[in-house]
């Protein structure tokens, strides 16, 4: 995995949709995962180069954070190869 990785999370199925739409739409990244975290929280997880990572999140963030609260983001550039592991 030599991509960057995009990790965010809120508190509400609809912001969570909200969120991915806007990423996908804003840069040229890729929707890897989409989790039920429990509670309420959701999180979608991203791919794609650094940069479009950082401005995907950024537009989640401005996208559905007046919708429900952000509970996390997160931006790993070039993670390690046993990370992909753990998205299996």
């Amino acid at each position: 995995m030599k991509q960057a990785l995009g990790i965010f999370e809120v508190r509400s199925m609809l912001a969570a949709i909200q969120a991915a739409d806007a990423m996908v739409k804003s840069a040229s990244v890729k929707i890897v995962d989409f989790n039920f975290v429990g509670s309420g929280i959701v999180s979608v997880i991203i791919e794609g180069e650094v940069a479009a990572v950082k401005a995907a999140v950024d537009s989640a963030i401005a996208s559905a954070g007046h919708l429900a609260e952000v509970i996390s983001t997160n931006v790993i550039a070039r993670p390690h190869d046993e990370v992909e592991k753990i998205l299996g």
